[in-house]
């Protein structure tokens, strides 16, 4: 099978398939396609136009920055942390060429409810992960327990936002290969009235 095959848009949907982040290597996308994808990650259902979503995006020459921030966070949430859960607090900022930071920023004061707010950054997320296969790329729309600290958050913006991922987007390394699919006959049913 053919993953992420770019032919028509059904093709491209129908073969979707992410990358493992730790296998995702150079080239990534240049400034301009990862402002095209950003710019296409933004047209995402969002019930009153809030834009209750935000991305950062963190360079290549902020990575070692990122990392030893994220290891002092993570020590300090968990003091006697072993030194390979260091090291793979270190390696998450490290993957890929490319990282956007996905924020949820909800607009508390909104008539609009903040789970529709929240359906909305998922949905900006998966439209980045759309974009990025689009462009001939391939990502992976990572959380972990990066995405769930405060301290972390705080790297990146202010309560109430919340983390919805980290987007590592570049080229898999290797190929890429199927996961389990759920059964449509298990998770599709209609309605009897």
């Amino acid at each position: 099978m053919t993953f992420n095959d770019r032919t028509t848009p059904l093709a491209l949907l129908r073969t979707r398939r992410s990358g493992k982040a730790r296998d995702l290597i150079g080239p990534g996308p240049d400034a301009a396609q990862l402002r095209d994808m950003l710019e296409i990650a933004a047209r995402t259902p969002d019930h009153g136009k809030l834009a209750p979503w935000r991305f950062v995006v963190v360079p290549a020459d902020a990575r070692d920055a990122l990392a030893a921030r994220l290891v002092d966070a993570y020590r300090a949430e968990r003091p006697t942390a072993s030194a390979l859960e260091l090291q793979t607090m270190e390696q998450f900022a490290q993957q890929s060429p490319t990282l956007v930071v996905v924020l949820h920023s909800p607009r508390v004061g909104s008539k609009i409810p903040l789970w529709e707010q929240e359906l909305s950054a998922g949905a900006a997320t998966m439209n980045l992960l759309h974009a990025a296969h689009a462009h001939g790329f391939a990502g992976s729309w990572l959380t972990g327990w990066p995405a769930f600290s405060d301290a972390v958050r705080d790297l990146f913006g202010a309560a109430p936002e919340r983390i919805a991922g980290f987007v590592f987007i570049g080229t898999p390394a290797k190929p890429l290969e199927e996961r389990p699919r759920p059964d449509l006959d298990a998770i599709v049913s209609n309605w009897a009235g």
